[in-house]
């Protein structure tokens, strides 16, 4: 079943991404959206199961604006390819959906609850791989939709996620809301330079996929877990807290590379607040990674810690973690 689930997935994304038709796209997005389902309620838990409604009904919602955008558009325009969106109520209808897709404020609402609810591995499905379709089909039709709107939405997403991960103890709620700053800094370019799009998602997608198998190869959930998981695999934990780091986007790792692009690209654009304002709205974001980060290696609480010592069974290398860590670290000196 899982064998059969993954390839859907695969499918789904292939299709949507490769589709020059309304019908293609909508169709990979739902086999897509179906793959996934299976996967989020496998643990049977009251959570994993909320957590599932909640994706199916935002999910089927979305389809259904996208659908109907391009219905309106084929209806108004007499055709069905995906670039040639002309109508201006379609491309607001796209955008709305899409943006409920990806989860971007002021349609994010969704997002954490459904990542909480998952395991790790599903989690990490979730923020790269399901987020792959919806930004391919936004690179596709950018050139008709409305600029103002999307910056609108991009810096929206910075603020709130960025606002909205300060407060969590739960660490799948705050690379939720990670991701969704993160999405509002690919969003913000996607009009003037796709592919700093196309870069800034790839190197997410790294930091992320790192991020998520370290987690998950010391099984931490939340902060209080995370304070005593050094003495599982203190080099893991090292190397998790440059990861997050990266993923701040701190200079001297890869995640400063795709900031320093886009920041660039906006000042070329003369679009100087909007450059302004999301940078220092990514210290928010700084924030948070930086608390991860301190708990990850720099407190190393007192031996009576009041929490049960967690058995180590597992002592398989993970080398896909160690080339990811490695990518994620020290890509930056590749930039043009």
């Amino acid at each position: 079943a899982k064998l059969i689930l993954i390839t859907s997935l695969i499918l789904g994304t292939t299709i949507t991404i490769s589709s020059n038709h309304w019908m293609l796209a909508w169709t990979g997005l739902e086999i897509n959206t179906m793959a996934i389902i299976p996967l989020i309620c496998k643990p049977h838990h009251p959570r994993a199961i909320e957590a599932t409604i909640k994706y199916f009904l935002t999910q089927s919602t979305a389809s259904a604006l996208i659908l109907f955008s391009s219905m309106t558009n084929a209806w108004s325009s007499g055709q069905w390819d995906i670039t040639q969106l002309s109508h201006p109520t379609s491309s607001l209808l796209l955008t709305m959906a899409i943006s409920i897709k990806l989860g971007l404020v002021p349609f994010h609402f969704w997002f954490p609850e459904v990542l909480q609810g998952s395991s790790l591995t599903t989690a990490l499905l979730l923020s790269t791989l399901m987020k792959l379709p919806p930004i391919t089909l936004l690179l596709l039709t950018s050139q008709s939709l409305n600029p103002t709107s999307l910056t609108l939405l991009a810096i929206s997403s910075t603020l709130v996620g960025g606002w909205m991960g300060l407060n969590q103890t739960q660490i799948r709620k705050i690379l939720a809301f990670s991701s969704i700053s993160h999405l509002g800094w690919m969003i913000i370019i996607i009009l003037y330079n796709p592919k700093l799009t196309i870069l800034a998602f790839t190197l997410y997608v790294m930091m992320t996929t790192t991020v998520f198998l370290s987690l998950n190869q010391t099984k931490i959930l939340k902060l209080s877990t995370m304070l005593i998981s050094w003495t599982k695999a203190p080099m893991l934990n090292t190397t998790l807290m440059l990861t997050l780091l990266s993923l701040a986007g701190l200079p001297p790792l890869t995640g400063f590379m795709p900031k320093w692009l886009i920041l660039q690209e906006l000042t070329k654009q003369e679009m100087i607040p909007a450059a302004t304002i999301i940078s220092l709205l990514s210290l928010l974001g700084l924030f948070f990674y930086l608390r991860l980060a301190y708990h990850s290696t720099i407190t190393l609480p007192p031996n009576s810690s009041n929490h049960m010592k967690l058995w180590l069974t597992n002592k398989t290398p993970n080398t896909s973690a160690a080339i990811l860590t490695t990518l994620s670290t020290f890509l930056l000196p590749l930039s043009p």
